[in-house]
């Protein structure tokens, strides 16, 4: 094979799990192509709320560490929040107790404390963390893959033998389920109301009685409101009931945002899977792929640990 014409790494899938696997192979010497069959502003997690914490994610050790190398990432990039889209911003995670959170989380976040009454009607943490604005973020990091040397092409692949380089990491998400294929990537879906932002600076996390969840993410020039879990379910088309229960709900929390005005709907599907898979195997005729893929709603929040070990794995003379 000639390298020169096919390349060193392909990255199948453009998200913020491809994305960020690509920027650190192509700044550790490596070229890098992204193929994405959606543009980067259109995958899913474009649609993401996108803030940093652990959440439905297995297996848990692993999530943990690349949860926490994320948040060292997230931290630096919070500097320039205008470039990179993360922000470092304080807020309440609803239905969580101090005494039931896992030992990591108070040794690694300083601030994190019950929160007040006046701060949430129930039981929650108060805590600082990174909320990342996707639409800032996505673009910058493909910005910054194209500044080490690499590219971002789309186009739809069938199967792994049309990437024709040493290397192939699959970061697909949801699409390994036909690619690898790998049944036991399952969508779950979310629905997000956007509306103007009525002087809200703060995030709230919450469950009601019923257990259904209610989230708002201040993101810059709007508010994000959220939320829905429904695993199985394939549809994109935004369902206008379940768009008022989520404006409803949220109303509930903060009764300012009953009269904002709505921005934009969006849906996006989760793929979610019992365990992240990320491993390394030999395609019959000898090139390396690495698989990516399966973290659910926490793409964001494990993306750049993930991100360190797939680099090791696909080119472990590079992964220092």
């Amino acid at each position: 094979m000639d390298s020169d014409v096919k390349g060193d790494v392909i990255v199948v899938g453009g998200g913020v799990i491809g994305l960020t696997t690509a920027v650190l192979l192509a700044e550790r010497g490596r070229r890098v192509r992204v193929w994405t069959r959606e543009p980067v502003e259109r995958t899913t997690s474009a649609v993401a709320g996108a803030l940093w914490w652990p959440y439905r994610i297995e297996p848990e050790a692993s999530a943990r560490r690349w949860a926490l190398h994320s948040l060292d990432v997230y931290e630096e990039l919070a500097e320039h929040p205008e470039i990179t889209g993360v922000r470092m911003v304080e807020g309440v995670l609803g239905e969580t107790d101090l005494d039931e959170t896992d030992s990591w989380a108070a040794a690694r976040l300083p601030g994190l404390r019950a929160a007040t009454a006046a701060e949430y009607a129930g039981t929650g943490l108060w805590a600082r963390l990174p909320l990342i604005d996707m639409s800032t973020h996505l673009p910058w990091l493909r910005e910054r893959l194209v500044k080490a040397g690499g590219s971002v092409e789309e186009r739809t692949v069938s199967a792994f033998a049309e990437a024709e380089a040493p290397v192939v990491v699959n970061c697909t998400g949801l699409g390994a389920r036909e690619l690898v294929p790998d049944e036991s990537v399952r969508p779950l879906r979310g629905q997000l109301v956007v509306v103007e932002n009525p002087g809200i600076s703060t995030w709230l996390v919450s469950k009601d009685a019923s257990g259904e969840m209610a989230y708002l993410f201040p993101q810059p020039g709007r508010l994000v409101l959220g939320g829905t879990a429904e695993q199985d379910v394939w549809s994109l088309r935004p369902d206008p009931a379940v768009a008022e229960a989520i404006v409803r709900r949220c109303a509930a929390l903060r009764p300012e945002i009953a009269g904002a005005r709505i921005l934009e709907h969006r849906v996006g599907l989760r793929p979610v899977r019992d365990a992240v898979r990320l491993d390394r195997e030999l395609l019959p005729d000898g090139r390396v792929l690495v698989h990516n893929y399966g973290h659910g709603g926490a793409g964001v929040t494990v993306a750049w640990g993930c991100a360190q070990e797939a680099a090791g794995l696909a080119c472990p003379a590079a992964s220092g």
